[in-house]
C-alpha cells in the first residue's frame, strides 16, 4: 500500500498555501534588503556555484574565440589583398608619373602653354533653404579661407554649383539647378557642345540650343567643356533623361538629371583655377628690352 507523502497530505487549501509562501517570500526579501541578514549566505552560495557559472560560460567563450579567429583570418586575407592592390597601384602611379613627365617634355618642345592647375579646399554645407524655389546653399568657408566668387563647387560625383556671394566666414553657392544658372557642357560620347541650364526644380536640368537632329541620346553623360574658363573641363554635370523632337521648334526639348546633389553629402570641395605664368612670358620683357637697346644703338 502506497503512503501519501507528508507534503501532499490533506491540509490547508492551495490558496492558503500560496498566500503563506508568498508572504514568507516577501518577508525574506524585506529582511535581506533592510537588514542584510542573508548576505553571508548569498556569498557562500555564490562561491559554491561559481565553478558552475564558469562552466556554463565555456560554450559562449568558445564561440567568441572561434568568431574572433574567423574574423582575424578574413582580416588577414583583406590585408594581403590590399597589399597586393597597393603594389599594383604603385606600379600604375610610376607609369603615370613617367607619362606626365613625357607629356611635360613634349609640351615644352612644342612651345605650348602649361596646363591649368586646380586647387581644392574642403568645405561643409551649413544651411540648405527649405524654400523649394531657392536653389542656393551656404558653406562654412569664406574670404578668410581664400574663397572667391566664381569658384566651382563639386562633390564626389560631379558639379554642384558656383560660389556667387562671399562673406568673411561664409559663402553662398548657386546650384546648377537654379533657373538663372548655366554651365557650358559637352557630351562625353561624341564631344557635342551645348549649354545646360537649371529649371528651378530640385532634380531637373535643361539642355538648350541643340537642333532637333542633333546627335544626342538618352543616357548620355554631360561633362563640363571648359569653355569660358570658369568650369574646368571634364567634370560630370548631368545625364540626359528625356528628349522631345518637335519639328515646329528650332531646338529640341532635352531634360537632364544632375549627377551630383547637396542632399547626398555634407562635405564638398571648392575648386580654384590657378594658371602658372609660362617661362616664355617671363623672358619676353628681357628680349624686348634688348631689342630696343639694339635698335637705339643702330
Amino acid at each position: 500500500m502506497e503512503t501519501v507523502p507528508q507534503f501532499f497530505r490533506a491540509g490547508p487549501s492551495p490558496q492558503v498555501r500560496l498566500f503563506f509562501f508568498a508572504l514568507l517570500s516577501i518577508l525574506l526579501m524585506v529582511m535581506d534588503t533592510r537588514l542584510g541578514s542573508f548576505s553571508g549566505i548569498r556569498q557562500t552560495v555564490g562561491t559554491i556555484i561559481y565553478p558552475l557559472q564558469r562552466l556554463a560560460h565555456i560554450p559562449a567563450t568558445l564561440f567568441d574565440q572561434v568568431e574572433e579567429l574567423i574574423n582575424d583570418f578574413q582580416l588577414t586575407k583583406e590585408i594581403a589583398y590590399l597589399r597586393q592592390q597597393y603594389f599594383f597601384n604603385q606600379q600604375k602611379l610610376f607609369r603615370l608619373q613617367i607619362l606626365e613627365e613625357e607629356n611635360t617634355q613634349l609640351r615644352k618642345l612644342l612651345g605650348a602653354a602649361q596646363q591649368t592647375e586646380i586647387k581644392a579646399i574642403m568645405a561643409e554645407i551649413l544651411y540648405v533653404p527649405r524654400d523649394p524655389f531657392n536653389r542656393k546653399v551656404t558653406l562654412n568657408k569664406g574670404s578668410s579661407s581664400e574663397i572667391a566668387a566664381g569658384q566651382v563647387v563639386v562633390d564626389d560625383l560631379g558639379v554642384i554649383g558656383q560660389i556667387t556671394q562671399i562673406h568673411p566666414f561664409l559663402s553662398e553657392v548657386t546650384l546648377v539647378t537654379d533657373k538663372d544658372h548655366s554651365v557650358p557642357v559637352q557630351a562625353a560620347r561624341n564631344g557635342l557642345r551645348s549649354v545646360i541650364s537649371g529649371t528651378g526644380k530640385n532634380n531637373e536640368l535643361e539642355l538648350r540650343y541643340l537642333s532637333v537632329n542633333a546627335d544626342i541620346e538618352k543616357g548620355d553623360l554631360l561633362i563640363t567643356s571648359g569653355i569660358g574658363g570658369v568650369y574646368p573641363p571634364g567634370l560630370p554635370v548631368a545625364r540626359v533623361e528625356n528628349i522631345e523632337h518637335d519639328r515646329s521648334r528650332d531646338f529640341a526639348i532635352i531634360t537632364c538629371t544632375p549627377i551630383a546633389g547637396v542632399n547626398r553629402n555634407r562635405q564638398v570641395l571648392i575648386l580654384s583655377l590657378s594658371s602658372p605664368i609660362p617661362e616664355q612670358s617671363k623672358e619676353e620683357p628681357k628680349n624686348t628690352a634688348e631689342q630696343k637697346r639694339k635698335s637705339r644703338a643702330r
